[in-house]
């Protein structure tokens, strides 16, 4: 591809963040504004253009799937020397491996699960209760991940708002035994990586000058999410050199539970000073529906809760044509709740809209189980993200297996082909194979970032590069997705429901500072931004938990949302009224000379309202009380008093007349609009 086609489709902005010459370079990339095409043909044109070589670009990224799409899409520009692209641990490990080994020295063996040296120094509680070994695993790595020594985890613990499972001094006696047992057995685990990696390039002057002479150029995705640890490696890896390109998104720095520091890219001007920032602030993955309600989320956050990076966009602008009003809906049990869904989703299924275009996202794992039940009750195929670790799957153990048997003298390239040749050949179901096309995939990448690949590096590389990700695989079929917000990150659907939106879950019942409170009101505008054209909220009045059912109250953001969804259907109807009632009047009037004259708008001189039947209002008005119960929003949200009195008195019989009702557009009348005419044809008859 010529650089002037690879600039042809960009917006003003966009073609700026790929063409500016400045760096250091931030680009503050809004949902859905395009973030990946933006960074890969930056790549690409600084690839054509001369100004990087590709084989000396290095982009990080956060997880394997993210890597792979992006060297994808290098390859369909015309990028054809292969960009390094990997996770910070990934990476790191790769780097250790090829020290280790120019050193001579034997690298130390790599712990995949700090269970199994916690399990013995958690143990009890004085009370007897049972600590769970992964509730320790994740303070100790939050503190790594953050730079804090064991010694300091229970003043920075408090600092910084945890809530452990038992004291903080007992996490931090923990944490201080299981980093003593590591060294004394020659281990280290997964979050030693970076530290490792980040000290050689202190302490070694040969392996930094040798790995920034290989890494030139530098690129960060989802900026927002890089924890000091990873910050630290990255200083690394530059030395004192400027060509770094970070792309990040404020609004979705979500993981500062897990160690992020979203104030690095709020910060940016102050850590890299000269350089430059772009804004993206087009949208062009939702409908102006969907956007109006997300937005609204993020601009009524006091000022206390706004995102510690700061300068995201609170407006993004939409770029896709009307679709419809999202909706909020409300249900007696939880259980009633995902029975619903599973309704409302057999509604959308069509031939146009498979069931993979449809997701429903939850703010807990334990909050899929009852879905699960329901979807499998209505026969509808779906699938829960997150399921099963890819190196425990019996395929991709037997393969590895297999390889481990070969003869010592086989080169990693030639094995490589042997896996390939068990993806042709494997007559297993679709995951089997997807299973071992992702594991050549990954043999592949390792090769790339070792010189000198060995079965046993690979296998320890995968330890570390497959450590809390999903499986690499295609989407498993035709089905709905199941997912945590989380797990929802970067990811889009046509039809989105959000499910489970209650006090306790939205926003979490642990978040109770103004900083925890800001970062959940972030992931549900994450959530809500997953959604291209269709958004549906719901929540439950009593869910159960075990054997007890509670009773739940709806979150309270979703006020926000039905004050939005009133100001959009309200914005709809007096657009529409008014045209509605002209074409109506014509159609209504009666020839010259005919009998009395009715529009949709008036009876002669008189307005219309003024004299309605009251058994057919006191119907409507029942009607109204129903269905403002269901949904949770006050009885005006429906109708107002004065639109339901025009109904009972001109009691139109079809659809047009309807829609020539003040009060009444396009989007009230398909919502309820059948239910209208049904009432009044009824109460009308018996009146």
């Amino acid at each position: 591809m010529d650089v002037e086609r690879l600039l042809t489709d960009l917006n003003d902005a966009q073609r700026a963040a790929v063409t500016t010459e400045a760096s250091p370079l931030c680009i503050l990339a809004g949902a859905g504004s395009g973030k990946t095409r933006v960074l890969t043909r930056r790549i690409a044109y600084r690839a054509l253009t001369g100004t990087a070589d590709a084989p000396h670009v290095l982009a990080l990224t956060f997880t394997r799937k993210a890597a792979g799409e992006l060297r994808s899409r290098l390859a369909a520009l015309g990028v054809r020397d292969t960009v390094v692209a990997g996770t910070f641990h990934s990476v790191a490990y790769a780097q250790l491996r090829r020290r280790w080994a120019d050193r001579g020295e034997r690298p130390p063996a790599l712990l995949d699960r700090k269970g199994r040296l916690l399990a013995p120094l958690v143990g009890p509680t004085r009370n007897g209760a049972i600590v769970q070994v992964a509730d320790i695993a994740a303070e100790i790595e939050w503190a790594k991940a953050r730079l804090i020594p064991a010694a300091q985890y229970a003043i920075e613990a408090g600092r910084f708002g945890r809530t452990p499972p038992v004291p903080a001094s007992a996490v931090a006696a923990i944490f201080e035994r299981y980093e003593l047992e590591k060294r004394r057995r020659g281990l280290i685990d997964f979050d030693d990586l970076l530290g490792l990696c980040a000290r050689a390039f202190d302490e070694d002057d040969e392996f930094a000058a040798t790995q920034r002479w290989r890494f030139r150029h530098v690129f960060v995705d989802e900026f927002q999410d890089v924890n000091p640890a990873q910050f630290q490696l990255l200083r690394g890896w530059l030395g004192d050199r400027r060509d770094l390109c970070v792309v990040g998104d404020p609004n979705q720095a979500i993981y500062s539970w897990n160690g992020a520091d979203p104030r690095l890219l709020g910060a940016f001007d102050r850590l890299f000073p000269g350089g430059e920032t772009v804004r993206l602030d087009d949208n062009y993955r939702s409908t102006p529906q969907v956007l109006r309600v997300a937005n609204a989320i993020l601009a009524s956050a006091p000022l206390a809760a706004s995102s510690p990076a700061g300068g995201g966009p609170t407006h993004l602008r939409p770029h896709r044509a009307d679709g419809p009003t999202p909706t909020v809906r409300s249900y007696a049990t939880d259980a009633a709740e995902a029975r619903g869904i599973a309704a409302l989703v057999k509604k959308v299924h069509g031939p146009s809209r498979p069931w993979s275009h449809v997701a429903v996202l939850v703010r807990t794992n334990a909050q899929a189980l009852v879905l699960e039940e329901a979807f499998r009750a209505a026969g509808i195929p779906f699938h829960v993200r997150g399921g099963g670790a890819f190196l425990d799957q019996p395929e991709v153990r037997q393969a590895l297996a297999d390889l481990e048997a070969s003869p010592a003298r086989v080169p990693f390239d030639a094995r490589i082909v042997d896996l390939e040749a068990m993806a042709r050949t494997d007559a297993g179901t679709d995951d089997r194979r997807l299973n071992i096309e992702a594991l050549v995939r990954l043999a592949r990448e390792y090769a790339a970032l070792d010189p000198q690949p060995s079965l046993s590096g690979f296998q320890a590389w995968l330890v570390a590069t497959t450590k809390g990700d999903e499986p690499d695989r295609r989407d498993p079929g035709d089905a709905v997705e199941i997912a945590t917000f989380h797990r929802a990150k970067g990811l889009e659907w046509p039809v989105v429901f959000v499910a489970g939106l209650e006090k306790g879950f939205v926003p979490i019942g642990r978040a109770e500072s103004p900083e925890a409170e800001g970062e959940e009101r972030r992931l549900l505008y994450v959530a809500l931004t997953r959604a291209e054209e269709e958004l549906h909220c719901s929540w439950a009045e009593r869910r159960t938990f075990g054997e007890r059912t509670i009773s739940r109250s709806p979150s309270p953001w979703l006020d926000i949302v039905q004050s939005v969804i009133a100001s959009i259907e309200g914005a709809a109807d007096a657009v529409d009224w008014r045209a509605r009632i002209d074409r109506e009047r014509s159609k209504l009037r009666p020839a010259a000379g005919g009998g009395r004259r009715r529009t949709g708008h008036s009876a002669g001189s008189r307005e219309v309202g003024t004299s309605p039947d009251p058994e057919v209002l006191e119907a409507l008005k029942a009607w109204r009380s129903s269905a403002a119960r269901a949904a949770n929003v006050p009885a005006y949200v429906i109708f107002h008093d004065t639109t339901l009195a025009a109904v009972a008195e001109l009691k139109p019989r079809t659809r047009d007349a309807l829609l020539a009702i003040p009060g009444l557009g396009p989007l009230k009348a398909e919502r309820y609009g059948e239910a209208l005419l049904a009432l009044v044809a009824h109460r009308g008859h018996s009146a």
